[in-house]
């Protein structure tokens, strides 16, 4: 699954491109190296200057942070997931890469410090998140345009913030938008563990719908099986049973006589077609699932930034079933 936007809006990106050099670089630090201490003018950000594997071309590096302008935020960053599209951009194997160098990371959670004398719609102590996917997350500090971030309420789970904005998004707009299901209608979906699919086991569920998900078969099967099904799966198959003779049977039966559509779904084209408005009135129907209990994050697990290098070869390793999400 793509998801991919335009990159904008981070100042301390545009730094980068303009050739400042850091004060600092390490693929390692110790824990003491890495200080909320530092100067308030300078932060920590996770930069690659090449394409390859995350774990040897991302660097942690002491950047000096811009001005606020008029029309700028400056936010300091709470948490940020890595997520496959996050390896991929790294990796140079993305739909869509920023220029060199550049910062990581395509989601997360923020906190308002301060803002410029033309923003209007946010103020200090307001918790945000990226308007578009590229926007560099992985810092503990950035300015950012108001346009390129949206508010949303701070009552609700950290680490539901900080994963709100991609996955839950594009399942609730994949159940919604392309057929009128109604309570009790089904919902097949592949990589169910996935953040998306969890997501859509859980909306799903708070629709009145049924899901079958399927799942690659793995020495923890069961496990996963019980989570899902605590998350509201109606059924859990492997891909081996989805090869036996009866199941390939049932497949064919749903996609000739019960016209089983397969579709293809781009969050970043629908923000394209949609206004920030609409963008963040999804947004704040996913809260209100989330304050009612019907939404949670995926399983994850929170590392310090300056632990990163753990965080990226966990999150590259195949069967994983928690999200790293880098805190800061």
């Amino acid at each position: 699954m793509w998801v991919c936007s335009a990159l904008r809006g981070a100042r301390t990106l545009a730094q980068l491109q303009r050739g400042l050099l850091p004060a600092s670089s390490s693929h390692g630090p110790a824990a003491s190296s890495y200080s909320s201490s530092a100067e308030p003018s300078r932060v920590w950000a996770l930069v690659y200057g090449h394409h390859g594997d995350p774990a040897k071309v991302v660097e942690l590096k002491n950047l000096e942070l811009a001005a606020v302008g008029g029309s700028d935020v400056r936010v300091k960053m709470l948490a940020a997931p890595i997520n496959p599209s996050d390896i991929n951009m790294i990796q140079g194997n993305y739909g869509l890469l920023p220029k060199l160098p550049a910062v990581g990371g395509n989601e997360g959670i923020g906190q308002v410090v301060a803002v410029g004398s033309s923003v209007t719609g946010l103020k200090p102590g307001d918790w945000v998140i990226p308007a578009n996917a590229g926007l560099g997350t992985w810092q503990t500090e950035a300015v950012f345009s108001e346009e390129a971030l949206i508010g949303i309420p701070s009552d609700i789970p950290l680490q539901s913030a900080a994963t709100l904005g991609v996955n839950p998004c594009t399942a609730y707009r994949m159940l919604v938008d392309f057929e009128q299901l109604q309570p009790g209608d089904s919902v097949i979906q592949n990589a169910s563990n996935s953040g998306v699919g969890q997501a859509v086991i859980q909306i799903a569920a708070a629709l009145g719908l049924r899901t079958i998900n399927v799942v690659r078969d793995r020495p923890d099967i069961q496990n996963l099986t019980d989570r899902l099904k605590n998350l509201g799966a109606e059924h859990v198959i492997t891909e081996e049973e989805l090869r036996k003779p009866e199941m390939k049977n049932l497949f064919k039966s749903l996609l000739i006589f019960k016209d089983l559509k397969l579709r293809g779904f781009w969050l970043s084209q629908w923000k394209k077609d949609h206004s920030p408005d609409q963008f963040k009135e999804l947004i704040l129907t996913l809260c209100d699932l989330i304050r009612q209990g019907q939404l949670t994050a995926p399983a994850c697990s929170e590392v310090p930034l300056q632990e990163y290098q753990h965080a990226l070869e966990i999150s590259m390793k195949p069967f994983t079933s928690s999200k790293q999400i880098l805190t800061m």
